[in-house]
């Protein structure tokens, strides 16, 4: 799939909470065709501490608008700087890159699992596999209450299963402790989020023998797999999560998992 790098122009810079937002933007060349899992390289310009550019997963898209929105969590002066873009700047990408997800088929029932910005790829992997006649659940875990990101357009495509670490909403625990998850027979199960939430999801599938596959948020610097700084252990060997990622099932990774 041919990479594009391109300015694209700031439409929208939504706070969902405190220290997350969301940037919208507009390809005035039209959007390429972009996968769910996919993601983009940002660059941040004007930051003197900031060199690399920064990995973001897609979280949304409008092919009709010409469209694309990203999740970001502030987690340095590289995505602060970005929490500060302004609509009518421009944001230079290089995109799309990675793999992708791999969609269901009709009459299959499917979980998305995601912890805090973990939720980023999973509300376009949940718009295409709502287009392909499937409705996805999803299960979301937060460390409590105030961190609780906006759901909104997620139950919009299907149910949404919450659990906090303190119990202030939803489930108490994680999102493995969430009953839909554990009770329910699922066909598939797509997870991203912190590599700990995603070990025990991916124990959880392997146990009941469940088709998963997981977005890894290793470090990526280049997005191109050249610096390989994102290699992955997996039973094919040393792996790019960046060319041949991030999205990876869980039987190809030499993840050491407990049940």
């Amino acid at each position: 799939m041919k990479k594009r790098i391109e300015d694209l122009t700031v439409i929208e810079n939504r706070k969902l909470k405190e220290g997350f937002f969301v940037i919208k933007v507009y390809s005035s060349e039209g959007l390429p065709e972009i996968k769910p899992g996919q993601f983009v390289q940002a660059l941040v310009l004007e930051s003197p501490s900031t060199f690399l550019r920064r990995p973001l997963s897609v979280h949304d898209l409008d092919p009709e608008e010409n469209t694309l929105s990203l999740l970001v969590q502030i987690a340095g002066p590289g995505t602060e700087k970005l929490s500060r873009i302004t609509p009518g700047e421009k944001l230079n990408l290089i995109y799309p890159l990675g793999n992708s997800f791999t969609l269901p088929v009709r009459g299959e029932r499917v979980l998305l699992a995601g912890g805090g910005c973990g939720m980023a790829p999973l509300l376009y992997l949940g718009r295409k596999i709502t287009e392909s006649g499937v409705q996805p659940h999803f299960a979301f875990g937060f460390r409590n209450r105030s961190r609780i990101l906006n759901h909104d357009e997620f139950s919009a495509l299907g149910p949404v299963y919450l659990a906090t670490e303190d119990g202030s909403q939803g489930y108490r625990g994680f999102v493995t402790d969430i009953p839909e998850f554990r009770n329910q027979q699922w066909d598939r199960v797509y997870c991203c989020g912190p590599e700990q939430m995603m070990k025990a999801v991916a124990a959880i599938c392997r146990q009941r023998e469940i088709f998963c596959e997981v977005s890894l948020e290793n470090l990526m610097a280049c997005g191109l797999g050249i610096c390989l700084c994102c290699v992955v252990p997996t039973t094919s060997g040393n792996l790019c999560s960046c060319t041949e990622g991030p999205v990876f099932n869980i039987n190809h990774l030499k993840w050491q998992t407990s049940g």
